[in-house]
């Protein structure tokens, strides 16, 4: 099988193509580990969680206001209307 392109790249039946093949991996595997080793993300990741748990405590918690405030206006209109009339 003939690749044209770059000559290192050519992958064939041959033995250097093997090797290629099994060094291309073995640098992508060990990119791969220091990617996964890293620390400098982790805080971003901290964050966003909070972030996330606030904004659904948030989110939870309005329908409770929502209720409480609308409650709150049915009573003033009440008062309102029959001091009114």
């Amino acid at each position: 099988m003939l690749y044209r392109g770059c000559p290192r790249l050519r992958l064939g039946n041959s033995k250097d193509g093997d090797e290629q093949m099994n060094n291309l991996l073995i640098k992508l595997y060990v990119k791969f580990q220091e990617f996964a080793s890293r620390e400098e993300g982790q805080d971003l990741v901290e964050y966003a969680l909070v972030v996330a748990l606030i904004a659904f405590g948030a989110t939870a918690g309005m329908k409770s206001l929502a209720t409480g405030i609308n409650t709150a206006f049915t009573n003033i209109s009440t008062a309102l209307s029959s001091n009114i009339t």
